[in-house]
């Protein structure tokens, strides 16, 4: 099956809209096979404010029906308490949220961006998806990730070398409570990195300290701002630490 089969069979359809790679290629696939799509985006604690901006534009460069839900992930204990399970609760509370939603706007059918290179194993959010019969067109057409970013760079998204973005919430560990406060730190740290030109990277949470994950190839610059990042970081953090072993690029 590819996409073009699955949007004519599925012409009326509802995606849950990140403004990544993957739901931005799947937005692209729905209009251009000619079906009436509608991406819902959730806002919510664990999103920084650049994803949102992301999926703004790319809606815009597509000229597709965007609808921006407020979701308040973090009166929701299950949540909060930040167990091994956090993603499973989390994703059910968001595509309840977008399920609702399309359903007083006529549409029944919800879908998703997961796509083949998913390891559903690794992904208890994925169970959730499952249990809410939200449909992943990609990862039903075997379109991989790599295959996606390809198809992307072809009709010109912006989107087709984003980095993958896990959301705020990884950044604190396993166990430890997830706050707003936690949650803003960390955005604030990143966002400074961002000023200075990295990419794929993180800032984690390790007790009162900020450790620092970035590919090996940006480590030289790493060192060239390390006044900079020091200083901005320890405005929230007690120390600033490096991981030496880096990020897989």
């Amino acid at each position: 099956m590819t996409l073009d089969d699955f949007f004519h069979e599925n012409n009326h359809i509802a995606l849950g809209f990140s403004g990544g790679v993957d739901s931005s290629y799947l937005l692209y696939a729905a209009l251009k096979s000619g079906a009436q799509v509608r991406g819902y985006y959730v806002k919510s604690a664990f999103q920084p404010q650049f994803e949102l901006e992301d999926a703004k534009r790319l809606a815009s460069q597509l000229h597709a029906d965007l609808k921006i839900l407020d979701v308040d992930v973090l009166s929701d204990a299950a949540i909060t308490a930040n167990l091994a399970d956090r993603c499973y609760y989390c994703k059910k509370r968001i595509f309840f949220a977008i399920a609702a939603e399309a359903a007083a706007d006529g549409y029944s059918l919800l879908i998703d961006g997961t796509n083949a290179s998913d390891d559903a194993g690794d992904r208890p959010g994925m169970r959730a998806l499952k249990e809410m019969w939200v449909r992943s067109p990609l990862r039903e057409c075997g379109l991989t990730k790599d295959e996606i970013r390809c198809l992307s760079r072809k009709v010109g998204l912006f989107t087709w070398n984003k980095p993958a973005y896990a959301c705020l919430a990884t950044r604190i560990p396993t166990g430890e409570t997830i706050t707003g406060e936690k949650l803003a730190r960390t955005e604030r740290a990143e966002n400074h990195l961002f000023s200075l030109g990295f990419t794929d990277f993180r800032v984690r949470m390790t007790g009162a300290a900020a450790k620092i994950q970035v590919p090996a190839s940006q480590l030289p610059r790493l060192m060239e701002n390390r006044t900079s990042i020091v200083g901005e970081l320890k405005k929230d953090y007690s120390a600033v630490l490096l991981d030496l072993e880096a990020r897989d690029e």
